[in-house]
Parts: C-alpha cells; sequence; structure tokens
C-alpha cells in the first residue's frame, strides 16, 4: 500500500525524455577510478560531455549519436538516461582568431608590443621584466618575459620604447 503511494508520488513528477533528431544533447560520463579518458580525474572530471547530435532513435528509449573520432571506441547507441538536452546559449559559443598551422599541427607566436615593464629584486640583483602581449592572444593573456631575451631575439619591439 505505502509503496504504491509513493509510486504515485514520483510518477507525478516524472516525464518521459523525448528528443528528435538533429538535436543537440549532452553525454554523460561516469567519472570511474584512475580511468582518465577525459583528462581530468576524480571530482573535477566532467559529468556531461558534448554536445552531439542525435542521428536517429533507436527503439523506444534509445538514441544514436554522432560522436567525434576521438571517442571511436564508444558505442554510439545509448539510452535515455545518460543523455541531457543542449541548449543553445550564445556564452558557449568561443570566438578565436584564425591561426596558420603547419604541417606538423604546431604554430609560431610573435610578440606584437610590450605592455608593461618591471623590474624585479632578487636579493642584491636587479632583473628587468616586460610584459609582452602575443600575437592570436588577448592583452589579459599577456606573458612576463626577461627584457634581455626579448631584446635580443625581437629587437624590433624595444626601438620605438627607447
Amino acid at each position: 500500500m505505502a509503496q504504491s503511494r509513493q509510486k504515485s508520488y514520483a510518477d507525478r513528477r516524472r516525464k518521459d525524455l523525448e528528443f528528435a533528431v538533429g538535436d543537440r544533447v549532452f553525454l554523460r560520463v561516469s567519472p570511474m577510478r584512475g580511468d582518465k579518458r577525459f583528462k581530468v580525474r576524480g571530482k573535477l572530471s566532467p559529468r556531461y560531455v558534448g554536445p552531439f547530435e542525435i542521428l536517429e532513435r533507436v527503439g523506444a528509449v534509445a538514441y544514436k549519436l554522432a560522436l567525434p573520432p576521438r571517442l571511436a571506441g564508444v558505442h554510439n547507441v545509448f539510452h535515455v538516461s545518460n543523455l541531457r538536452k543542449y541548449i543553445r546559449n550564445a556564452t558557449h559559443v568561443l570566438e578565436y582568431e584564425p591561426v596558420e598551422l603547419r604541417e606538423d599541427m604546431s604554430y609560431e607566436e610573435q610578440p606584437v608590443c610590450i605592455l608593461d615593464r618591471e623590474v624585479k629584486k632578487l636579493r642584491s640583483r636587479k632583473i628587468p621584466y616586460v610584459k609582452v602581449q602575443w600575437s592570436n592572444h588577448a592583452a589579459r593573456e599577456a606573458t612576463w618575459e626577461l627584457e634581455e631575451s626579448m631584446q635580443k631575439e625581437y629587437p624590433h619591439l624595444f626601438e620605438s620604447t627607447s
């Protein structure tokens, strides 16, 4: 009696999840001990990955997803309980600058300008540093570099500041 009453309470709030072909969903991943499939281990490992596009509905409660090549070893059909609807949000979109890649998939960083100069004291020595803004990066991602090494490698940056 009590069990059926509790079931009826739970069923009132329960809704069947359904997705359409073409919808995008997040996939629940189970954080297994020692598994580093998604690059982070333990409490900070992601609970959901994606979003992935639904290719087709397989049966009443399963969906086939379009998984990227890095997940080639994972079967691409999942139960609806492992999926969460992706709601498009403009803050999820990252803007990026196009980068010219070499054949080995690397690219060269060039300093754009010097933003600041600072002299740090280390015991009795004074070490000059410059804050450098790099190409393909925003000003907030500028790095502090040794002034001497930057002058040797990129003397053109110091011609206008002298």
